[in-house]
């Protein structure tokens, strides 16, 4: 169970590290094109492949991620995700913030009703 913790604790900060680098000016165009794309799928709750389908569910966030920052990083220059998964690294040792997470999951929730609601329009 260790490794497990440990491997969702290096996509987390490997994520991270990306949406800040994705950030940096010194990062160019193209390596933030792709870098934006690694973290919306790794941040996203929509997968490609559901988790809920058993083992291919995983496989695919333990595959398409690294494969992403691996893509990532070949495209920025040397040095800066070094600086930036150190940064990412120490954010990850800060505590939760649990309004954050409110936060997030009520837009989702908006979302989804907005979605709703749109769709049922055709059925009044």
């Amino acid at each position: 169970m260790a490794n497990r913790q440990s491997f969702t604790h290096r996509i987390r900060v490997e994520a991270h590290a990306v949406w800040l680098a994705v950030r940096d000016p010194r990062t160019p165009l193209f390596a933030k094109l792709v870098g934006l794309l690694v973290g919306a799928y790794a941040l996203s709750p929509i997968d490609l492949i559901p988790d809920f389908i058993p083992v291919l569910g995983l496989v695919d966030d333990a595959v398409l991620i690294p494969l992403g920052v691996w893509l990532f990083e070949k495209l920025v220059p040397a040095g800066l995700m070094t600086e930036h998964r150190a940064a990412a690294e120490a954010a990850s040792q800060r505590p939760v913030s649990r309004w954050g997470v409110a936060i997030v999951i009520a837009l989702w929730a908006l979302i989804a009703l907005v979605v709703y609601e749109f769709l049922m329009l055709g059925y009044d």
